[in-house]
């Protein structure tokens, strides 16, 4: 049933803007990902980890296949979103972490890095269509697309310090590129959670939408102008741009997380 009427929304979605849509499926078989194309070279990636899209170690390991085999494809442009209409992503799956033991522990969080480093630096542009709350990990996703369009009337943030781990220095990094400096400190620092608006105020997403249907009229509008572009220029240009925090983000974390002691304040 899912399925069905993921094919028949999307269908609907590219052909507004007169864009065939291609039912075709990835190779691939997921768990927890879909992924279509259209007849441009797009694929539209779909976290469907129900109920809210919690990034447990098999999901994050899914997403990070699906880029590495879109690269591979020459892909022409990555629509990232949800299934939910209220949730884009929750974030990590702390449950996973605090049962597993510290092996399976680096392994999830260096999992979650090469995710970051992959999306962050894809030669494909790729955009976020958020159509629902994303704290935490479902916010570092959608800062790893170079475009973030957010259904109205949700929040977005990163809210991990509330919960007692502290920020790895790549992700305080995408949010000072993202927003700025002091933006960053104050939101990391306070756990801040932004409205809609007060997300595009910052510069956190780019534009706002109505509902589905319109975020992804606006993802297919932002991806239309790299027609002309000349994708290799294109490419160079965003790894120049992007180069500090992909060559040294992930090795500055050195692929763990802190985690508070409450009890001692």
């Amino acid at each position: 049933m899912y399925r069905y009427v993921c094919k028949t929304m999307l269908r609907r979605l590219f052909l507004s803007k007169k864009v065939s849509y291609q039912a075709r499926l990835f190779s691939g078989n997921f768990r927890y990902l879909e992924v279509l194309n259209n007849e441009n070279n797009v694929a539209i990636v779909t976290m469907k980890r129900a109920p809210v899209n919690t990034l447990n170690s098999e999901l994050l390991s899914e997403i990070s296949s699906v880029l590495t085999n879109l690269d591979e494809t020459k892909c022409s442009g990555m629509v990232l979103t949800s299934f939910s209409d209220k949730v884009f992503s929750s974030g990590l799956d702390f449950n996973e972490m605090y049962e597993s033991r510290p092996a399976t522990i680096r392994t999830l969080v260096s999992t979650i890095l090469e995710v970051i480093i992959k999306l962050y630096g894809s030669p494909f542009p790729t955009v976020a269509v958020i159509t629902g709350h994303a704290p935490s990990g479902g916010c570092v996703l959608s800062l790893c697309c170079e475009y973030r369009i957010m259904v109205q009337n949700f929040q977005i943030g990163l809210n991990v310090v509330k919960l007692g781990y502290s920020t790895p220095l790549s992700i305080v990094q995408l949010m000072v590129n993202t927003i700025g400096h002091r933006n960053a400190e104050l939101a990391l620092t306070s756990g801040r959670l932004f409205t809609t608006n007060e997300a595009l105020r910052v510069g956190l997403i780019d534009e706002i939408a109505k509902d589905r249907a319109s975020a992804f009229d606006k993802a297919n509008d932002f991806l239309n102008q790299f027609k002309v572009i000349p994708p290799i220029a294109r490419h160079f240009t965003k790894q120049s741009m992007r180069r500090a925090l992909l060559q040294h983000g992930h090795l500055a974390d050195s692929c763990s997380l802190s985690i508070t002691d409450q009890s001692k304040g």
